[in-house]
């Protein structure tokens, strides 16, 4: 059996690794956009990014212990509740200290969040894989089965036939030899020959 070989891109290959240091980057970046135009030391800001990030929380925790229990929901609410915090801090600060630290907070939670996921997700690959190998061991035991066999049926039949044709051929020669008395076969009890027959009648 011939496997399709699939030769991925890099970028495919790193893009899941690279991801939550790219969004927790993209909220520091507009964050501190945002502190630029206006929202460093405004309490408005910093109540209202407060209160989304109090929401989210909120909501993640009534999908993790609803009746339901969806992870999925819960986790993109937390995360959801964790970016609006870092951004509401990080375009609250004067500084960019403060923000950096709680950047690189975030982007650690968020590694140790997806290394799990990452486990669970090699962990069914490798399953994955370990199955679909074993199929193929399967199949490909069945297949060579399958053909010793049709190989074997077709050497024997070749085999009789051939063993007929020399048998045919041994018996018309030795019905057209001189002294050949088909009487003595019927007295031998063998059977006799139809071409034997049509000569006698």
């Amino acid at each position: 059996m011939n496997e399709q070989i699939v030769a991925r891109h890099w970028l495919a290959l790193i893009a899941p690794k690279a991801a939550p240091a790219l969004a927790t980057a993209t909220v520091l970046i507009l964050a501190r956009i945002w502190n630029a135009n206006g929202a460093e030391h405004s309490v408005g800001n910093a109540v209202l990014m407060t209160a989304l990030s109090l929401a989210a929380a909120a909501a993640g925790a009534c999908a993790s212990v609803g009746r339901a229990g969806d992870p999925v929901i819960a986790g993109t609410a937390f995360a959801a509740s964790g970016g609006l915090a870092l951004a509401g801090v990080a375009g609250y600060a004067d500084g960019m200290s403060l923000p950096l630290l709680l950047w690189v907070l975030a982007t650690a939670i968020a590694y140790g969040l997806a290394a799990r996921y990452w486990r669970q997700d090699r962990r069914t690959r490798v399953s994955y894989e370990r199955h679909v190998s074993e199929r193929r061991e399967e199949h490909a035991h069945i297949e060579r089965v399958e053909t010793i066999r049709g190989t074997t049926q077709i050497e024997v039949a070749r085999t009789g036939a051939a063993y007929a044709e020399q048998l045919a051929a041994a018996l018309i020669t030795r019905a057209a030899l001189p002294g050949f008395d088909p009487a003595a076969l019927e007295t031998a009890g063998l059977p006799q020959l139809p071409a034997t027959e049509r000569k006698s009648a």
